[in-house]
């Protein structure tokens, strides 16, 4: 658990204004379609002549597909800024190439927030591409800087922040677009100007917080490195010469080696068992379901026979669980450990995902009332037991897997099958529930079965270890110039 001490006032602060900026784009984007989608398809429809019964079969029809690509595209958009960490990395920085990011926020909210008024959902399906982009390189940039900057013992509590605010944007663009607020007619397109107010916080706000000390020791920038391990560390280690030392000996160490290339990412077991842990988890997280769920909540609950006011409700609801959850999963992960997290998380929604398709198909089948309420509690503990691990560990993972000259190549192989494992999921998942309903659920109950096998024979636990320690674990470290296990800093 945290603790005040641990926690500083000026790590937090640095915690809050670089994740929160950032993981908002990712996860309002994320559920903010979900209640309007009948007002846009309706605003889709409202640009077409229809004349006759078969134009409106074919143009209902093409109306369900361009939604589907509004809401895909976004992952598209994810997978180009995820590929483009390193090169967004080694043009701006670390921190600065968090702080450029907010540009793509603000056009993309320009072209979706004015779609509506220039009658083209060419600039919405642009804006999603963009703000995409941006969100797929803050899942690459956020978790690096959030582990870099944090002392060892709390590195998965602070890398659990980008998903902690992540639910918590999810959450409120699911409040903002219900019908009582944004989610009415001529209203919903002032949903897309939301987003620009924590970019521009973060705008505001980041130039007072430290890059991160690694990458300032990497630029030679020593004294500079120095200031900022005191503004991270400075009530709990008021002394940072030591792990200044340490930094120093592991970049004079990798500016002696060879950049690391594909090749030897795929050939060398040191890198290529722990990229194919990442980019397998950040595949288990997405066809998991989570992101079915939350994109399309609402029709699935219909799909159990709800009205629309249940069934908004029970949107709501699993919002709210999925922040409380991610929050209990910040305070423990360090604790408990990654990969026990992971076996409880993926046990628990394997169970779970059995029994509301049970729930599902009892009330479609018997038109039970109560197997449709059932199913909102199957769908609440769905999202429940995600948040346990799934949830938040795939993102910082990566970053606790690989040595430092390796970690940026890795963030770009990772965080792109990440979004594409999510489009996948996105533009797949409402023509499968057409075709057979609730069944779509045992697709997902058996990916989970399957990486909950993987999980317990293939993943190392990395809670409170160094980075040399995890890695000799895939390999052997002679003859690559990092330092030894027992000579790494406790606070790296």
């Amino acid at each position: 658990m945290f603790k005040s001490k641990d926690l500083t006032p000026a790590l937090f602060f640095s915690v809050f204004v670089s994740a929160f900026g950032s993981a908002f784009q990712h996860g309002y984007h994320t559920g903010v379609l979900n209640a309007p989608q009948e007002l846009i398809e309706e605003w889709l429809r409202s640009m077409v002549n229809i004349t006759s019964t078969a134009e409106k079969e074919e143009t209902n029809k093409h109306i369900t597909f361009i939604f589907s690509l509004m809401v895909s595209i976004y992952c598209i958009g994810g997978m180009v800024g995820g590929m483009l960490t390193k090169f967004w990395l080694g043009v701006f920085g670390l921190k600065w190439g968090i702080f450029m990011n907010n540009f793509l926020v603000i056009t993309s909210a320009a072209l979706m927030g004015f779609s509506h008024q220039q009658g083209s959902y060419v600039m919405f399906i642009v804006g999603r591409f963009l703000v995409g982009m941006n969100s797929g390189l803050n899942a690459g940039l956020i978790p690096m800087y959030l582990s870099e900057i944090a002392p060892v013992h709390l590195r998965g509590g602070v890398g659990s922040f980008y998903q902690l605010f992540l639910t918590i944007a999810i959450l409120i663009a699911q409040v903002v677009s219900t019908r009582e607020t944004l989610g009415r007619e001529e209203k919903w397109p002032y949903l897309f100007a939301i987003p620009v107010i924590p970019s521009i916080m973060q705008v505001v706000l980041l130039p007072l917080c430290p890059d991160s000390p690694r990458h300032l020791m990497g630029m030679k920038k020593e004294e500079e490195a120095k200031k900022a391990l005191e503004w991270f560390r400075h009530r709990h280690t008021p002394d940072v010469t030591k792990e200044l030392d340490v930094l120093k000996a592991e970049i004079d160490a990798e500016n002696k080696m060879k950049a690391i290339n594909i090749g030897e990412m795929f050939s060398n077991p040191l890198f290529r068992k722990p990229l194919a842990i990442s980019c397998l988890m950040m595949i288990a997280q997405q066809l998991s379901g989570i992101n079915a769920v939350v994109f399309y909540s609402t029709s699935t609950f219909k799909v159990a026979r709800l009205d629309s006011q249940t069934a908004q409700v029970g949107t709501l609801l699993m919002g709210a669980m999925n922040v409380a959850m991610t929050i209990i999963s910040t305070l423990t992960v360090d604790k408990a450990g990654r990969k026990t997290l992971l076996i409880i998380g993926f046990l628990l929604m394997f169970i779970d995902t059995i029994l509301l398709c049970v729930c599902m198909r009892v009330a479609l089948d018997y038109e039970s009332v109560p197997a449709a309420y059932m199913s909102i509690v199957f769908l609440v503990m769905f999202v429940v037991f995600f948040a346990i691990g799934a949830g938040s560990i795939p993102w910082f993972l990566v970053n606790e897997l690989f040595l430092p000259r390796a970690r940026t190549l890795a963030v770009s192989f990772a965080v792109p099958i990440n979004w594409l494992a999510n489009f996948i999921v996105g533009i797949s998942f409402p023509i499968l529930q057409n075709l057979v309903q609730s069944y779509i659920f045992l697709v997902f109950a058996a990916v989970q079965l399957l990486f909950l096998i993987y999980t317990i024979f293939a993943i190392p636990e990395t809670k409170n270890r160094n980075i040399a320690d995890i890695a000799s674990q895939f390999g052997s470290l002679e003859g690559t110039g990092e330092l030894p296990p027992a000579e790494q800093s406790p606070s790296q």
